[in-house]
């Protein structure tokens, strides 16, 4: 197996990775939710925060960059897989679990870009524990005000704001399976599987264990539904460094998504 040094035919850097991004479509201005694979990229000299620094200087103060923070480890140790845990062990991990706190709590599978994103100045982070998101832009604090607890992927949700703007999404590297938007179009549809879900929160000056509602949600279905968006619609692709990387709209997916569910439901559930 090949190194990521071996595997890349030049250095990647932060003026290479803005021509890419520019190349790509990527603009001034523009809101953008990103998802985003480092390794995806090849060596890049300087790693995350020269792909951070080219995004922002090809969207500018003028736009917004939001990205998936999620810290879904701040949750009931009963839902853990991977791995699971003992039983004598979930009512203690609960009572001394950390409570979130969007300064310091670290995301969870999110990759090397948004870890250091969400500490880079000027970047701010939404108040749910386990689907956050960090903006940086024009309008990170009208896209991340008032996330709703309950349902935190859905129309109360920075989702929601992106679908009302004029929005796109910039998958860096990464597979539509991490299309975090694809979740918007779950809350609209009639099959919706409703489940209680836990996490640590400081309330008025005091830690408790939170319960609130979601959504059973179908990630293993994403990449299947990208792949049919990406046969009916003309999405801009191309190469940031060696990352296949695709530019899309969030209204565009979220359309087509809330349709293939619908599709997909009365064909396997109804």
């Amino acid at each position: 197996m090949k190194s990521i040094v071996e595997a890349t035919t030049f250095p990647r850097t932060r003026q290479s990775i803005v021509e890419d991004l520019r190349a790509l479509g990527l603009n001034k201005g523009m809101t953008v939710l990103v998802h985003s694979s480092l390794s995806s990229i090849g060596w890049v000299n300087g790693g995350a925060v020269a792909v951070i620094q080219a995004l922002m200087d090809v969207v500018t103060e003028q736009g917004t960059i939001v990205m998936p923070s999620q810290s879904v480890e701040l949750s009931d140790p009963s839902e853990w897989q991977y791995p699971p845990v003992p039983e004598e062990w979930w009512h203690g991990i609960k009572e001394s679990m950390p409570a979130y706190n969007a300064d310091y709590t670290p995301t969870a599978g999110m990759g090397k870009i948004v870890e250091v994103f969400r500490s880079y100045p000027e970047v701010l982070r939404s108040s749910h524990p386990n689907y956050s998101f960090v903006a940086w832009g024009k309008d990170k604090n009208e896209i991340l005000h008032q996330q709703s607890l309950n349902f935190g992927l859905g129309e109360q949700s920075p989702l929601g704001k992106l679908y009302m703007r004029h929005s796109f999404v910039l998958l860096l590297g990464a597979g539509f399976d991490s299309s975090t938007c694809f979740h918007l179009a779950e809350y609209r549809i009639p099959y919706q599987k409703v489940i209680s879900k836990g996490a640590p929160m400081i309330i008025e000056d005091k830690k408790v264990w939170k319960e609130y509602k979601d959504l059973q949600f179908r990630e293993e279905l994403f990449e299947e539904v990208g792949q049919a968006f990406e046969g009916e619609y003309d999405l801009k692709s191309g190469l940031v460094g060696s990352a296949k990387s695709r530019l899309f709209s969030l209204k565009e997916a979220v359309d087509f998504t809330e349709k293939w569910f619908k599709n997909y439901d009365s064909e396997n559930i109804g």
